[in-house]
């Protein structure tokens, strides 16, 4: 059997750097490049003819490797990253080995932070390297196509990550192949409380043999102070090292193998997490730096020396159902805590809003102490309840604003700003996205500031960046857990302290050119502002005797101009500065520019030039936008591979960009992450683990019914289908130790067809006997029990009902959420189908998270995969069906053959469902199950499994 190299590219990119991919075949005899092992890898290699060669002088001796049962050694995990004046280039590099006796995957994870650029990317596979190059998307596209007419492996993988940008690449090799990845990337670093923080991730996965994270700063400005916080953890304390001069500093991380162990004795590693640097430069008096370098000057604006100008400030608190339990008690923790921060010459009121809108001061009130207690026993009343009114509550909280100021009550010198906390999309009043986000757009006019904490992981976000954006503010993602008060402290505490406002830069026309933006609502103490521009270095004196920044409330000439011979003798002189830095910045800020621009572009003419402005400039920096992609290819250019990003239809055509409209409302208050679906190809892929994020992560019967598991160990979805009689009740959840039973009651069709009849979930049953709650849930209502008394809610109604610590939420025509405190949710999903079609039946289908927090006495249909059995898929072979390979699947003792094929996923499409690929396993899932399915028969809708 001849060995095969498959790749498998996945690149998660919720921001600018986007990516999709496409496969070309390895050439069949790359057996021939095995020549010698040692220690198990191959010592040199070359390709049939002569074709590849292969150095690996610079693995030197790759023994003594730490492997995990897959036989996988990493030899080396580095990170470099230099940041020059703010800019941070970064590259992170793996050299891994198979050390198997068989062919298997080597993934390359990484996490890229939001808004960074991905500039280059390379790997090498046993001397057969691919290199990266920009291109126009249909120009990719059209490749792809040339590929997938050719017949070979050609295919797809599209993805959107949350809030993190992940980069997956996933390579199928044989024995003894050596493979190293190199991702490079450049982000500008931003200045958040008086501290610039550059973020890396360091994941490595598993022990490696060399481990190493270098971090070199150079600021011609001087450096205050370096400080690296212990965020992996006190496992490392006392293994960083921090070098500080007046200009430069070196941060080097370099745990042994003993050190990076989680325990002495053990085979896994501890380094999992955040390397985390911050520093601070040395400022003039002014606040205000100018550097020139290779034809391009960077402004760098951060006055301090100023007081603070008075606040008026509206909060406005979503305090819907969903907001119920933890999320509402941080929330109103963190609201205390920030009232308290209020100074005496500040204005404020509050505003919480479920499907009402209540006002706890119809106006401005001052923050006097007597004032602020009011407010914090206010909050303290607050019992999340309801649905989501977003719009109504803005429009109040901007009538409040624009009166005051009608009626003179504002200080001319003061800053205004709305601070909106929600968890979730509307879901009553106006429910179209960007109706909300227009109406608040004028309501608005550009006079005061709307900033946008959106909690937790099932918040449309997007939306919330998009609106926070329009009207001069910004938005971050609360995550919802025991952090939410803190998180919430630190980001108003980045708003807290305004010290100008209406700021706008003057630069001399005969000295600059091609300027970022140059106005600015307003800068807050702690942070900074950055223009870049191009610059005639011949009109010097100009530029240096001009530049002014003037604001509302000062006028200031405060630029210290960095002298350019000075500059340039400096850089010159330090190897690992980037002598590209001002250039880079200027296209970053550019870039960005620009795309915020297109999205509120007024006309389709404005918009398609912005587009080719934005193309062109991708094209000359060689950075991946929404417009290009990067194409991964071996010398010879016979092998390719293609990365871009699909689009997401909640966002328009550029996820992750500021400002954009999208095409539809998108209304999924109240669903927890996990049932965020991501589309997979419908082209046959060569077998690929699913992607380990978790938008995958989950459980779920649908259909006829149609069982996917996921298995987050092996990152695999199994498929089966459970054929029985109407009427009968399968269980699919069985926990006597927490007390959770879910079953479902099967419904026919109207009539047979190809001589079966088909079945579908027509009843679905919860009980939490621990609580004494009982749920049913049929295709007309919902209905909660707690003994005698019950409440019963239709389809048609959207709403939350909270009983005991369970939270029900209904949205209308769609799906049922349950969570049960921290530890449990469930997703039961509506299928109507025309009332007169002559077969079909309205159904549900039902989707539970692998996280939920079953005990090990857990069983049922999907309850028993609580425990992961060990999974091991092999022998991949062409199937009856040239699109539905074949495989031996080994599990649980048994042997069985499964066929490769899709099954649909629903939650985001209920009519035509999205394609999930997954291993099906034949015979209602005998040998995957424990028993047969008829084991799972239960006599009532709320009974335990008796299990055998």
């Amino acid at each position: 059997m001849k060995h095969l190299i498959c790749f498998l590219v996945l690149f998660l990119i919720s921001g600018v750097g986007s990516f999709d991919l496409v496969i070309d075949e390895i050439p069949d005899d790359v057996e021939n490049l095995i020549d010698l092992e040692i220690d198990g890898v191959p010592s040199s290699s070359k390709m049939r003819n002569g074709r590849y060669q292969r150095s690996t002088s610079d693995w030197g001796y790759v023994g003594d490797l730490v492997e995990d049962d897959d036989k996988i050694g990493l030899y080396s995990y580095k990170v470099q990253s230099t940041i020059t004046s703010r800019l941070a280039n970064t590259m992170i590099q793996a050299k891994m080995v198979n050390n198997a006796k068989r062919s298997q995957h080597i993934v390359f994870d990484v996490q890229v932070p939001k808004g960074a650029f991905i500039d280059n990317f390379t790997m090498d596979v046993n001397g057969i390297t691919f290199t990266s190059k920009i291109r126009e998307k249909s120009e990719a596209r059209k490749m792809y196509s040339q590929a997938k007419a050719k017949g070979k492996a050609a295919g797809i993988v599209r993805s959107n990550a949350l809030d993190m940008e992940n980069f997956q690449t996933e390579v199928n090799v044989p024995p003894g192949t050596r493979i190293q990845f190199e991702l490079h990337y450049h982000e500008m670093i931003r200045r958040k409380l008086s501290s610039y923080e550059h973020i890396i991730s360091v994941k490595p996965g598993r022990l490696a043999k060399h481990m190493e994270v270098d971090v070199r700063i150079i600021e011609p400005q001087g450096l205050r102070y370096v400080h690296v916080p212990n965020s992996l953890g006190d496992h490392f304390d006392g293994i960083t090292t921090i070098s500080k001069g007046e200009k430069k500093a070196h941060v080097s991380f370099k745990p042994t193998m003993a050190q990076q162990r989680k325990c002495p004795t053990c085979s896994s590693t501890a380094v999992d997490g955040n390397f985390v640097v911050q520093y601070d430069v040395n400022r003039e008096t002014t606040g205000g730096e100018l550097e020139i370098f290779n034809g391009y000057f960077i402004h760098f604006f951060a006055p301090e020396n100023l007081d603070p100008l008075p606040k008026n400030i509206l909060f406005v608190i979503d305090v819907s159902g969903s907001m119920w339990g933890l999320k509402m008690k941080q929330t109103i923790e963190a609201m205390k805590a920030i009232l308290s921060e209020l100074r005496a010459a500040d204005q404020f009121s509050l505003i919480d809003f479920n499907h009402n809108v209540r006002c706890w001061r119809n106006n401005l009130v001052s923050a006097t102490p007597a004032q602020v207690e009011d407010a914090k026993k206010y909050i303290q009343t607050i019992h999340p309840n309801g649905g989501t009114n977003i719009n109504e509550a803005l429009l109040r909280a901007t009538f409040i604003l624009n009166e005051a100021q009608n009626l003179g009550m504002l200080d001319p010198n003061s800053v205004s700003m709305i601070v909106l906390v929600s968890d979730g999309d509307p879901t009553v009043g106006e429910l179209k996205l960007t109706t909300i986000q227009k109406n608040v757009k004028q309501s608005i006019k550009d006079e005061f500031s709307l900033f946008c904490l959106g909690i937790g992981f099932d918040v449309d976000y997007d939306f919330l960046q998009r609106i926070a954006t329009d009207n001069r503010g910004m938005a971050q993602r609360i995550f919802g857990n025991q952090e939410t008060s803190a998180q919430m402290k630190n980001f108003y505490n980045q708003v807290s302290t305004p010290l100008l406002k209406k700021i706008q830069f003057n630069y001399p026309q005969e000295s600059v050119s091609d300027v970022t933006q140059s106005s600015f609502h307003n800068y807050f103490g702690g942070s900074e502002i950055v223009v870049a521009g191009k610059v005639d270095t011949e009109n010097l004196q100009h530029l240096e005797s001009v530049v002014t920044a003037t604001a509302a409330n000062a006028e200031l000439v405060m630029e210290t101009l960095r002298d350019v011979e000075e500059l340039d003798g400096f850089m010159k002189k330090d190897k690992y500065a980037d002598p590209d830095f001002t250039k880079k910045l200027w296209a970053y800020l550019t870039v960005n520019q620009m795309l915020a621009e297109r999205n509120t572009a007024p006309t389709a003419a404005l918009k398609r030039n912005i587009t080719k402005s934005i193309l062109q400039m991708s094209l000359d920096h060689h950075i991946v936008t929404p417009f290009t992609s990067m194409l991964i290819e071996n010398a010879e250019k016979d092998e390719i591979m293609l990365a871009d990003q699909p689009k997401d239809p909640r966002r328009g055509c550029c996820p992750g960009t500021l400002g954009l409209t999208p095409n539809a409302p998108n209304n999924n208050k109240g669903i927890p992450a996990w049932a965020n679906v991501t589309a997979v190809p419908v082209s046959f892929m060569p077998e690929q683990r699913s992607p380990p994020v978790s938008s995958l992560s989950i459980n779920r019967v649908d259909n006829d019914p149609h069982f996917i598991i996921y298995l987050p160990k092996s990152q695999r979805n199994i498929c089966f289908n459970i054929n029985s009689d109407p009427g009968k009740i399968l269980n699919l959840v069985s926990d006597p130790a927490t007390g959770v039973v879910v079953n479902g009651q099967l419904v026919g069709a109207k009539k047979t067809e190809n001589k079966k009849l088909n079945t579908y979930f027509g009843k679905i049953g919860f009980y939490f006997k621990n609580k004494g709650l009982k749920v049913e849930i049929t295709t007309g209502t919902i209905t909660l029990k707690d003994g005698s008394y019950g409440i019963t809610l239709t389809w048609s109604d959207t709403g939350h009902i909270i009983r005991k610590q369970l939270l029900i939420s209904v949205k209308k025509e769609s799906n049922v959420t349950i969570t049960v405190g921290e530890e449990m949710s469930f997703m039961v999903l509506l299928h109507r189908v025309w009332k007169n079609h002559p077969v079909n039946v309205d159904f549900l289908g039902i989707y539970i998270p692998p996280e939920n927090q079953f005990s090990p006495e857990a069983h049922g249909l999907i309850g028993q995969f609580a425990s992961e059995p060990e999974v091991y898929i092999h022998h991949q072979r062409p199937g009856q069906d040239p699109g539905k390979p074949q495989a031996t699947m080994e599990v649980k003792g048994n042997k069985l053959t499964v066929t490769r094929g899709l099954q649909k996923d629903y939650r985001t499409d209920r009519v035509l469902g999205t394609d999930v690929q997954c291993w099906f396993v034949h015979n209602s899932g005998k040998g995957f199950i424990d028993g047969h399915y008829k084991d799972y028969l239960v006599p009532h809708l709320y009974s335990f499994l008796k299990k055998p």
